[in-house]
């Protein structure tokens, strides 16, 4: 399932997938993965992106 939240959310921050990337630590491949719901991150790693976008867990990662 694509990530639409998180997009949006990265996209309302002005960040380009690279710069989220390079805050959380991974790759803008990574990133790119997971908006495209091609790649399952870790708690660790979601907990990191929430914190970058100043959002919850349950705002991006929850499906409604």
């Amino acid at each position: 399932m694509k990530n639409k939240k998180m997009k949006i959310a990265r996209v309302e921050m002005d960040l380009s997938q690279e710069q989220l990337a390079k805050v959380v630590g991974v790759t803008r491949q990574t990133i790119g993965m997971i908006e495209t719901g091609n790649y399952n991150p870790s708690l660790k790693l979601c907990n990191a992106i929430c914190k970058a976008l100043n959002k919850t867990l349950d705002e991006i990662f929850w499906e409604s």
